[in-house]
């Protein structure tokens, strides 16, 4: 008698069961990890934007005076680029526009701000560090005001 050589059903359906469960563990946090990734470009960039916004202010002892933007790229291209930032970034790592609120008449502040993953909460109800890819990322003045921290939902 010939023995068959294989594998049982049983032993095919256990090692499945495993990829599985592994895969259950790895998926939400290679997910997590590539929101996180996001972020971090993101606040990379504005805080790229704001050193060349710095550094107009320091040849014209004014912030650009515009006002409230929903694309900075556009708003802010005759002002930034190609002296102080070679080429301005013009979406987030989630492919939203960035914002500019500045101020229209003496360019007194700005804020520089991306909507998140999904913008759910109007920008000026909340400061400080947020624990949401959902929320907004602000930065205001030459420093962060809405930020992730922590372990992000």
């Amino acid at each position: 008698m010939r023995r068959q050589k294989g594998f049982t059903l049983i032993e095919l359906l256990i090692v499945v069961a495993i990829i599985g469960i592994i895969a259950a563990i790895a998926i939400p946090n290679l997910l997590n990890a590539i929101n996180r990734g996001r972020q971090k470009r993101t606040m990379a960039d504005m805080r790229n934007i704001a050193t060349a916004v710095e550094s107009y202010v320091v040849d014209f002892n004014f912030y650009p005076r515009k006002g409230a933007s929903e694309d900075l790229r556009t708003t802010l291209l005759p002002f930034l680029e190609p002296t102080y930032m070679r080429v301005l970034p013009q979406v987030d790592g989630w492919s939203n526009n960035y914002q500019w609120i500045g101020d229209a008449t003496d360019g007194a502040d700005y804020t520089i701000w991306s909507k998140g993953r999904r913008f759910t909460a109007a920008l000026g109800t909340y400061r400080g560090a947020t624990t949401n890819f959902d929320n907004a990322i602000a930065f205001s003045n030459g420093s962060f005001v809405i930020w992730p921290e922590g372990v992000q939902q």
